[in-house]
């Protein structure tokens, strides 16, 4: 998977129609649906603005696109397809359109909603992005070398550790090695997670 860096904003033009498109790094899908209503009342003035979200939230992945009066399928609906395609997550797009008295067609307005919405993409620097878990383990203060021993084969980032009696790890890890981490621990460890993801 990857997101975006920064914020990021492209333009473009197509037989007079012009298309503008500003892309957001978000956390939540809140933070998605409040930056696409900052962006719609900045262009209050546009007849069209489209738009899609990919949000990883929990452990999985939320979207949603809005042609925004545009042809089905012809708006936010390829640029969440592309999103898709490229496994982009953490990111809400709008493309802004005004029209320049010309029609361009369902499929060149899907292509020109697109190319405008990668290009904030790049402009925005996507990097690789992974889930990461917080996690909290329980064990006997005599097995805490042997459990930061594990952890540290993971890639784990340990972020705390109180004592006396049963020592407790805190520790961020990636969601795919989570369940391998119980197993290693088990039975001389408990592992506890909410199950939440966030980004590494």
């Amino acid at each position: 998977m990857q997101t975006l860096g920064r914020p990021g904003e492209a333009g473009l033009v197509r037989r007079r129609s012009r298309f503008i498109a500003c892309a957001q790094p978000v956390a939540t899908v809140a933070e998605a649906e409040a930056s696409l209503s900052a962006l719609r009342r900045r262009y209050h003035d546009a007849r069209h603005v489209v738009s899609a979200w990919r949000v990883f939230e929990g452990r999985e992945v939320r979207e949603r696109a809005d042609d925004a009066g545009e042809p089905a399928g012809s708006g936010g609906t390829p640029v969440l397809h592309m999103l898709r395609g490229e496994e982009i997550v953490n990111v809400a797009v709008a493309v802004v359109r005004y029209f320049g008295g010309v029609k361009l067609g369902v499929g060149n307005l899907a292509r020109a909603y697109r190319e405008a919405a990668r290009a904030a993409l790049v402009e925005g620097g996507l990097h690789p992005w992974a889930p990461i878990v917080e996690i909290e383990i329980e064990v006997h203060p005599d097995q805490v070398g042997r459990l930061l021993a594990v952890l540290g084969q993971r890639g784990a980032e340990v972020r705390g550790q109180t004592f006396p009696g049963p020592a407790v790890i805190t520790a961020r890890l990636g969601a795919s090695d989570l369940d391998e981490l119980v197993r290693a621990t088990h039975p001389w460890a408990t592992v506890r997670s909410d199950g939440r993801c966030a980004g590494a």
